[in-house]
């Protein structure tokens, strides 16, 4: 039995929420949390691992899902890798620590909506391909 158009996009989105909760919560240890800011090229292999961490779990979804679009799991890596060093890096938007101000809040919800954009351009590349 197919799912329904409507079921296969729940179904992704249901999944990709669970995946972006795994990687960027339980997955994230501290030190990626504190490298992925570190100044210099020092955050480099901290941001990599973590953003390794979602590429590869969305490739597992992809080999699953549709294999042929193995790629976008290197999208993935590229826009969560930039995003998290702009919302983390000291000399951006990282130097907002006062979790008090929103100047701390609004980067954070910025960061959480363009990883949730990610996930639905890749969940229409694979609706658009099914």
């Amino acid at each position: 039995m197919s799912m329904s158009d409507s079921q296969f996009i729940f179904a992704m989105l249901v999944t990709f929420q669970i995946k972006h909760f795994i990687g960027d919560y339980v997955l994230q240890t501290g030190w990626m949390v504190r490298g992925k800011a570190r100044p210099g090229p020092g955050f480099v292999w901290p941001l990599s691992v973590h953003v390794g961490v979602h590429a590869l779990t969305t490739l597992g979804i992809l080999m699953v899902v549709n294999p042929s679009l193995w790629f976008l799991a290197l999208f993935d890596f590229a826009v969560h890798f930039l995003m998290d060093r702009i919302k983390s890096g000291p000399k951006y938007l990282g130097r907002f620590k006062d979790m008090t101000k929103q100047s701390f809040w609004i980067p954070l919800g910025f960061d959480q909506m363009v990883h949730h954009c990610t996930h639905y351009f890749i969940i229409w590349q694979l609706f658009m391909h099914r």
